[in-house]
């Protein structure tokens, strides 16, 4: 009988944890959901930047395509991430202060919204270098890519490294600051290759490339960069603010220029077989 009443209340005990620990995985899950909800809310401009990404990215390549390169690009972002907070590659070596851990959801010592800012990054940078070369794939459309989601970087990180003195608050740090603005350069080269990969990869393996117009991305990336320099501008960074409208502008003369001379080549070509084409019907 002392027996059976042992089993008894140990069954019940059993039942009581397990009751405990179904009730906590519920409050832990409920959590989770809260920070994600309050991530969205916490950054708003990355969201607006995020469902506009979403819009054009689906009428671009559809929801299957843009799925996955969304999936893709942030994996990258994030191990990137991940091992530059640790060993210093291909970012250089920062931290993140985590004082907003408890605000937004967070992936290890990673913000969760940090990883998937690159995605919408990576597609405007993969957008304008398709819009430029005229062509939807190939090594030169990831190169470019890479090289223009740096030039956006450019602005982006020391604007992020001075988050204290706007809404985003001071959220990471380079221990050994900077040589632009306080940000190290092997910062700006990390960018070129996570662009490469993060691109390169979904060329790979997203099946063919998108038939549909690029314009849309290629807004999306001016409007990236109208907001970071209009922030530059808004916290008194006229250096800053000036070497970014340098690079773009440099960068939309350089393709200017080079549009100028493929267009002269081209009616020279025209010129030169409506001319033989002339002289051929004198002849007959």
């Amino acid at each position: 009988m002392a027996e059976s009443r042992r089993v008894t209340v140990s069954d019940a005990n059993t039942r009581n944890r397990l009751a405990r620990t179904r009730v906590s995985g519920y409050r832990d899950e409920a959590a989770r959901m809260d920070l994600l909800i309050q991530t969205f809310f916490l950054r708003p401009y990355v969201f607006g930047f995020l469902v506009a990404y979403l819009v054009l990215a689906v009428r671009d390549m559809g929801p299957r395509r843009t799925l996955l390169f969304s999936g893709w690009t942030c994996a990258v972002a994030w191990t990137a991430e991940f091992t530059s907070t640790r060993v210093g590659i291909p970012f250089g070596l920062y931290h993140y202060t985590g004082t907003t851990r408890f605000e937004e959801l967070f992936i290890s010592n990673v913000p969760f919204f940090d990883s998937m800012s690159f995605v919408f990054l990576a597609y405007a940078a993969y957008c304008l270098a398709r819009f430029l070369l005229r062509r939807q794939q190939g090594l030169p459309v990831v190169g470019l890519a890479g090289v223009l989601m740096m030039l956006l970087d450019v602005v982006i990180d020391p604007l992020a490294v001075r988050g204290d003195r706007w809404f985003l608050g001071r959220i990471f740090y380079y221990p050994d600051g900077g040589a632009l603005f306080g940000v190290p350069l092997s910062n700006f080269a990390g960018w070129v290759i996570v662009g490469w990969v993060a691109i390169e990869g979904f060329m790979l393996i997203g099946g063919r490339a998108p038939v549909r117009s690029p314009n849309g991305g290629v807004a999306l990336y001016y409007g990236i960069l109208a907001f970071s320099l209009v922030i530059a501008w808004w916290i008194r960074e006229p250096m800053l603010f000036g070497l970014g409208v340098l690079l773009h502008v440099s960068l939309l003369l350089v393709v200017w220029a080079c549009y100028a001379v493929n267009g002269n080549r081209a009616a020279r070509r025209a010129f030169a077989s409506g001319s033989q084409s002339a002289f051929e019907y004198t002849d007959r």
